[in-house]
């Protein structure tokens, strides 16, 4: 689409005529020789004297104010603007924080089929759909055992991040539980990011014996760095040693950060809460566009340009010819 960056000032196009019309003749000084006998050279040359000034034809007229308008157009800015180019990017970072410890690989879940399958397997096809349905935020991995590590960093390229999942398995970590290094290394990685809201979601099936940060010191440290953890506890709170899922250690850390605490007993309990979490943390960008705008002040400057080098040009070859003419004449008498 053509436009100019600057269309008011076509409105000086009448100066020109105004100019033309009002201001008095533009005349240049000249030497002159006074002479008594002016009127008899007048008479013998066949001359009649004209008072000085500036004699313009009709093709000057013309290419004045060809010229006038084509300046005042190169000055308007004419451009080239390109359909306007969009860019999202998100206002939310998401850390996904997953037990991979041996307690994992129980296998007291059903598939969607109904079919006999590990925490593991159900956490794993839950987190895979989460993350398919948040394609305008960045999302990061944490898998954690005895110690906890970034499996994938924050990113937008979410099909990397599905692959890495897939490819993690229970006990790569060891066969302990460290919440509290995981919601540690969770803030160090978040802290690297730019985005104005950062949400940490963490989900285990046991109790921390591995870490080297207490939990309730690793959330009060998340809430200093306006970090909001959701948890998420699967497991049977009434067993024993690395089995037993603490729920009142999940709460606790929760409600120091401003997240929610769920408890998911079966895969439809799970999948209910990511959508619960969906709500929750709703998608958001900020959608940037820019017109891309190619300047064409030069077309109508080089016109203009060209005009008076033609004319010049023109003007320099006809004095040329009179001039060769006027010689031939005096030749022959």
């Amino acid at each position: 689409m053509w436009r100019l960056e600057y269309p008011w000032l076509l409105a000086a196009a009448p100066l020109a005529w105004a100019a033309y019309r009002w201001l008095p003749p533009y005349v240049q000084a000249r030497s002159a020789l006074r002479t008594p006998f002016f009127d008899t050279m007048a008479r013998l040359t066949g001359k009649s004297p004209t008072r000085p000034g500036v004699a313009a034809g009709a093709g000057q007229l013309w290419l004045n104010v060809a010229v006038w308008l084509l300046l005042l157009l190169a000055i308007a800015r004419p451009q080239w603007v390109e359909p306007p180019l969009t860019h999202t990017e998100p206002v939310r970072d998401i850390l996904l924080a997953v037990d991979i410890s041996q307690s994992m690989d129980s296998a007291d879940f059903q598939d969607a089929q109904g079919r006999p399958a590990t925490r593991w397997q159900a956490v794993r096809d839950v987190v895979s759909d989460f993350i398919a349905k948040r394609g305008d935020d960045r999302l990061g991995l944490i898998v954690f055992g005895t110690g906890a590590y970034p499996q994938a960093p924050l990113t937008r390229d979410h099909a990397t991040l599905s692959l890495l999942l897939d490819q993690t398995a229970v006990g790569m970590a060891g066969p302990n539980t460290a919440i509290g290094d995981a919601i540690g290394l969770g803030i160090r990685m978040l802290d690297a990011a730019r985005e104005r809201d950062k949400v940490m979601i963490l989900l285990t099936d046991g109790n921390d014996t591995a870490s080297a940060v207490p939990p309730p010191r690793a959330a009060r440290l998340a809430a200093s760095h306006h970090i909001v953890v959701h948890t998420i506890g699967i497991g049977d709170p009434q067993a024993s040693g690395e089995d037993r899922v603490d729920f009142d250690a999940l709460q606790a850390i929760a409600n120091a950060t401003g997240g929610r605490f769920f408890r998911a007993g079966d895969l439809t309990a799970l999948q209910e809460v990511y959508a619960e979490l969906d709500r929750l943390t709703p998608q958001e960008v900020n959608t940037l566009r820019h017109q891309p705008k190619h300047e064409y002040f030069w077309a109508p400057l080089a016109a203009a340009l060209a005009l008076l080098a033609l004319w010049h040009a023109v003007a320099a070859l006809r004095m040329h010819v009179g001039a060769g003419k006027d010689r031939g004449s005096a030749s022959w008498t």
